[in-house]
């Protein structure tokens, strides 16, 4: 296998002035979506409490468990 020297990469001004445009601007959308999305701070106010991760889970998916009938034990030798 070829061996060669390691990539030099340098880092630039433009480089760094770029870096902090794109975080602010992420930063910026990240604080309006939690503005509209909970514009009077409560979250939960609506009355309608928070669903269970297994249930947005099991939704998603498109798992509907339902519950066993329970049924008396059955016996090989009573027929």
């Amino acid at each position: 296998m070829l061996r060669r020297k390691p990539t030099r990469l340098e880092l630039k001004m433009d480089d760094t002035e770029e870096f902090e445009s794109i975080k602010k601007e992420l930063e910026n959308r990240k604080r309006q979506r939690e503005e509209v999305s909970c514009p009077s701070g409560g979250g939960a106010s609506d009355g309608e409490p928070h669903p269970l991760r297994a249930d947005v889970i099991n939704e998603r998916i498109g798992f509907k468990p339902t519950p066993k009938m329970a049924a008396p034990p059955t016996f090989f030798g009573n027929l």
